[in-house]
């Protein structure tokens, strides 16, 4: 039985109980991999079949406010989820709303198998999209402007006109590109049984395919 109470969904309560700060929230329900600073989960309410978080343990508000250490043991965790949903799922894209956007308010990097058009995520036209050559850029642009709208589809990534931002906004978007749109509302989702357990078997699926992985990557290791 999913059914929470409404105010546990609020802006406000989730502020003051951050999910991403606490290991025992149900954001933590199938944990990938733990290294020093980072938790790499299955999405609780996975939009599809793959997708997959990187969260921080300690509480920033988007990539882009890593401090230097952080930042470069996420690119090694960002290349880790990345190269496992190309070799299981042979496509992956990434999100992030960098401080803008956001439902939940500690940062969280989005991945799930998708390749399609851009312009079905952002279809407003291409002169909203300014192409990304790096996360470095993308510090750049938080620590100047303060906020951004990040995605990638397989090697190529963007920036997006931030005034389209809303809640939700990439988790919707794929969701309908993907046409699977009742389980962009992750609070919608998280409040039907059905879907969720969908979910369930969706990240089972996957935290098997992981676990066989790290398995067999540990066995050439030591061959």
């Amino acid at each position: 039985m999913y059914m929470t109470l409404p105010h546990i969904f609020s802006e406000e309560y989730i502020q003051e109980h951050c999910p991403h700060c606490d290991p025992a929230s149900d954001a933590f329900s199938t944990l990938l991999n733990e290294s020093e600073h980072f938790r790499i989960v299955c999405d609780h309410h996975p939009i599809i079949e793959g997708h997959i978080l990187i969260i921080p343990k300690e509480h920033f508000s988007c990539l882009g406010d890593y401090p230097e250490h952080i930042f470069s043991e996420f690119i090694d965790q960002y290349e880790r989820v990345r190269n496992f949903l190309i070799e299981q799922y042979g496509c992956v894209s990434a999100f992030e709303h960098g401080k803008i956007g956001q439902t939940v308010f500690h940062s969280h990097v989005h991945f799930l198998p998708y390749k399609g058009d851009p312009l079905l995520i952002i279809s407003e036209g291409m002169e909203h999209l300014v192409a990304l050559p790096s996360f470095v850029e993308l510090r750049r642009l938080y620590k100047q402007y303060g906020r951004y709208l990040f995605f990638s589809i397989d090697a190529l990534a963007w920036v997006v006109n931030p005034l389209l931002a809303t809640p939700r906004f990439f988790r919707d978007r794929f969701a309908l590109a993907l046409d699977v749109s009742e389980r962009g509302n992750w609070k919608n989702m998280h409040m039907n049984e059905r879907l969720m357990a969908t979910a369930q078997e969706d990240n089972a699926r996957v935290k098997l395919l992981w676990d066989n992985g790290e398995i067999c990557s540990d066995r050439l290791s030591r061959a």
